[in-house]
C-alpha cells in the first residue's frame, strides 16, 4: 500500500519541480508593448530640396538603417592629379537639353523673295522653273536653296483713303463688297482707314467670316468736298468769329482761319504714312508661312503724317511686308497719274503710294470706274497668291544690320520681273 502511494507521488513531485524551474527562468513582470513614435517627415534630409534633383549636399543618417542610409555626395571638383586635358568637358549623352538647361541657337540665313513674272501684255507667265531664275544680293550671285510655286495663304491689311473727293469715295464704298469674293477661306484680313489720322476698324479675322461685311459697311465715309477756295476779295469775308478771330469750323476746327479781310486756306491732310505704319505693325505679328500684304485704296497723296517715308519703308523691308494698291481719283487719270509721282519741293506729295509699291515688290493698278476697282481686287489677290517663291542663303553676316540690295533676273527674253528691291535683316529670322 505504501509502495503504491509512493509511485503516485513521484509524477506529482516531478511536475511541481518543473513548474518551479520555469518560474525561476521567466522574469517576474511582462513589459508593455512599444509605443509608436511620431518622427518628423524627411528626418534624414537636412539640406535644401530641388525638384528633379533631390536634397542638397548635406545628408543625415538619423532614423535610417545602415542599408538605406545615403552615402556621401561626391565632390564636383576634379582631383588635383588630373590634368586639364583629362577633365571631361562634354555633357553626358544620357541627359536631355532640358535637363542640362542648355539653349540651342541656330542662326538661319535664308532670305525669301516672292517674284511676279509677266509678259509684254501684262499677263502672268506660268511654268518657269528654278533654272530660269538668277538672284543677286549686293551684286553677288546667290544659288537657290528652295523654289516653289505653291499658292500661299494671304494676310491682307486693307487701308482705305477717306480723304478723297466725294464722288471717288462713293465708288470706293460701292466696291467694298467685292473684296470678300476675291479671297479664300484660308486668307485673313484687317481693315484700316485714314484721313486726319489712321483708324483700325478690325484686327485680323477670317476672310470669309460674316463679320467682314458688317465691318465694311460701318467703315464707309462720305469723303471731302472738292471746292475752289477763295481767300481774298469780298467773298472771302469770315462769317464765323471766335474770340475776335476768324474761324471756320468746317475746315479748321478750333483754329484761326484769318481775319475779316482774308481767309487762310488750311493745308490738306492725308496721313498715308501713319496708316501704312499702323497696318504694318499689325501684320508683323502674323506667323510665318503667310504672305504679308498691305492693300491700299487711295490716290497716293501724303501730307501731315508723323511717320516719315524712310522710316515706314524700312519697317516694311525688315518685316517682309509688300504693299499693293489700287490708285483712284487724280492718280488714276492717264498722264496726270504719271506726273503726280514727281515731287515738287515744299509741296505735298501727290502720289507716294507708287514708291512704296515698287520698293516692296507689289503691283499697282489704276482704276477710275466702279467695275475697274472691283476687278482690281481679284486681279491683285490672284497675283499675290501665285507668285514664285525663291529662297537663298545670304553670304552677308546675320549680325550686319545694313541694307541688302536684291536683283532677280529671268533667263528668258521679253519677260518683266517684279520683286522687292532689297531688305534689312531682322532678328525674327534668328532662332
Amino acid at each position: 500500500m505504501l509502495g503504491a502511494k509512493a509511485a503516485m507521488l513521484v509524477p506529482v513531485f516531478g511536475l511541481a519541480l518543473g513548474v518551479a524551474v520555469l518560474a525561476q527562468q521567466q522574469p517576474t513582470s511582462v513589459p508593455d508593448a512599444p509605443v509608436p513614435q511620431n518622427t518628423a517627415p524627411l528626418s534624414n534630409v537636412s539640406g535644401p530640396i530641388t525638384p528633379g534633383i533631390g536634397s542638397g549636399t548635406e545628408s543625415s543618417t538619423s532614423g535610417t538603417s545602415p542599408d538605406t542610409a545615403p552615402g556621401p555626395v561626391p565632390s564636383t571638383a576634379p582631383p588635383a592629379s588630373q590634368t586639364k586635358d583629362q577633365i571631361q568637358t562634354t555633357p553626358p549623352e544620357s541627359l536631355t537639353p532640358e535637363e542640362l538647361q542648355t539653349r540651342i541657337v541656330v542662326n538661319t540665313t535664308y532670305v525669301e523673295v516672292p517674284v511676279t513674272v509677266k509678259d509684254t501684255k501684262g499677263a502672268l507667265v506660268p511654268g518657269l522653273t528654278w533654272r530660269d531664275f538668277r538672284v543677286f544680293e549686293n551684286g553677288v550671285y546667290q544659288p537657290l536653296k528652295v523654289f516653289t510655286v505653291d499658292p500661299m495663304p494671304l494676310s491682307i491689311a486693307f487701308v482705305i483713303d477717306q480723304s478723297v473727293t466725294t464722288d471717288v469715295m462713293q465708288r470706293v464704298n460701292d466696291s467694298l463688297g467685292s473684296i470678300q469674293g476675291a479671297l479664300t477661306p484660308y486668307d485673313e484680313l484687317s481693315l484700316f482707314s485714314y484721313s486726319h489720322g489712321s483708324h483700325e476698324w478690325t484686327g485680323f479675322t477670317g476672310a470669309q467670316s460674316s463679320r467682314v461685311p458688317a465691318v465694311f459697311s460701318i467703315a464707309k465715309a462720305s469723303g471731302t468736298e472738292e471746292i475752289v477756295p477763295v481767300n481774298t476779295g469780298p467773298f472771302a469775308n469770315c462769317n464765323v468769329s471766335y474770340n475776335g478771330s476768324c474761324a471756320d469750323p468746317n475746315l479748321q476746327e478750333g483754329r484761326s482761319a484769318g481775319s475779316g479781310s482774308f481767309v487762310t486756306i488750311p493745308k490738306e491732310i492725308h496721313t498715308l504714312n501713319d496708316a501704312i505704319l499702323a497696318a504694318a505693325k499689325e501684320l508683323s505679328t502674323r506667323p510665318k508661312g503667310r504672305r504679308r500684304i498691305i492693300y491700299v485704296i487711295s490716290d497716293g497723296k501724303e501730307a501731315g503724317s508723323k511717320a516719315t517715308y524712310r522710316d515706314v519703308l524700312r519697317y516694311l523691308q525688315t518685316n517682309n511686308i509688300a504693299v499693293w494698291g489700287t490708285l483712284v481719283g487724280d492718280s488714276a487719270r492717264w498722264g496726270e497719274g504719271y506726273l503726280s509721282r514727281f515731287h515738287l519741293p515744299f509741296q505735298m506729295y501727290d502720289n507716294i503710294l507708287t514708291k512704296y509699291i515698287y520698293a516692296t515688290g507689289g503691283e499697282p493698278d489704276s482704276e477710275r470706274s466702279l467695275n475697274g476697282i472691283e476687278k482690281s481686287y481679284a486681279k491683285i489677290a490672284e497675283e499675290a497668291r501665285t507668285q514664285y517663291t525663291l529662297v537663298y542663303s545670304t553670304h552677308e553676316s546675320i549680325y550686319d544690320g545694313k541694307y541688302r540690295k536684291i536683283d532677280v533676273r529671268v533667263e528668258r527674253p521679253g519677260l518683266e520681273v517684279n520683286a522687292k528691291a532689297g531688305y534689312y535683316p531682322s532678328a525674327e529670322d534668328m532662332h
